[in-house]
């Protein structure tokens, strides 16, 4: 295990636990206590909102909600760039220029433009909803990437021999093709997590998000209406945008450390780099004695 998978997986792994058991833990988030803004305390943790609503209790439900945009964009991600990408890249052909074309079109659509009609048109929109445009609109990126490994595996020497050797074609797909891009997949699909929460958070901090639930967006955006910024309320909109910023960088780790298991030369590039550094340290260690 690398440091940067095991640096990544420090910090993600608890924020998961969190957005899984956290909700069962803590109060309704949407309960009014005529507190008022009050500071964290011993009966509320992080403090409450300008309706005495607990910080804590919606930091619970919107990490659980901002894990499910992610976890529901990265499986059709996946689904979608798959299909159209590895399947199309090994079949060939016209059909291959059809998915290729349906690609290129998907991939110039911009996701926020589609949202702001959808949001038009749909004034009460679902955390599914919401996670099912992000989809549609991400995954032609990760289907040019796959369809591109796909067509180099599929001129490989075992490849053709399994031809060769009377194999079906969905056996050579499923068993000797697809083996190799797991890697790349679960590369691709760290990345459109990613995509997937940064961009709910932005769409609902604009007031674009979901609708009726809680997520680090819809956090932000509140507070953002309740003028926390302004009032010193730090224990509003600091909880949900560090863990924002910690998950992001958590899974950046990770997808860091998926290329470099992909690619070789980033794992030697990093270690000749880590070996200069040393050299760097060591050759400011004895300038120093020299000085002394």
């Amino acid at each position: 295990m690398t440091g940067k998978l095991a640096a990544g997986l420090a910090i993600a792994v608890p924020i998961v636990l969190f957005g899984l058991i956290g909700p069962f833990l803590v109060q309704d988030p949407l309960r009014v206590d005529d507190i008022g803004l009050t500071p964290p305390s011993a009966d509320h943790l992080l403090g409450t909102t300008q309706t005495g609503q607990d910080v804590l209790a919606q930091l619970a439900y919107s990490t659980r909600g901002s894990l499910i945009v992610g976890a529901v964009v990265g499986v059709l991600t996946l689904i979608l760039s798959g299909f159209f990408g590895i399947v199309g890249a090994y079949a060939g052909g016209w059909l291959d220029e059809a998915f290729s074309l349906f690609t290129n079109v998907m991939l110039v659509i911009p996701g926020l433009p589609v949202v702001i009609v959808i949001s038009a048109y749909m004034p009460d929109k679902s955390l599914l909803l919401v996670s099912i445009v992000l989809a549609i609109t991400s995954w032609a990126g990760s289907a040019r990437v796959l369809r591109g490994s796909t067509l180099s595996l599929r001129s490989r020497d075992y490849v053709l021999a399994s031809r060769v050797a009377g194999e079906k074609r969905w056996r050579i797909l499923l068993v000797e093709i697809l083996p190799n891009l797991v890697p790349l997949l679960a590369s691709q699909v760290v990345f459109a997590v990613i995509f997937a929460i940064l961009g709910e958070a932005g769409l609902s901090y604009l007031g674009l998000g979901a609708s009726g639930t809680f997520t680090w967006g819809t956090m932000l955006y509140y507070a953002q209406n309740g003028l926390a910024l302004r009032l010193g309320a730090w224990w509003w909109f600091v909880p949900p945008g560090l863990l924002l910023a910690l998950f992001g960088a958590a899974l950046a780790l990770i997808n860091f450390s998926i290329d470099e298991v992909i690619n070789p030369r980033l794992r030697s590039q990093t270690r000749a780099a880590r070996r200069g550094w040393n050299m760097s340290r060591e050759q400011l260690r004895k300038a120093k004695e020299a000085t002394l």
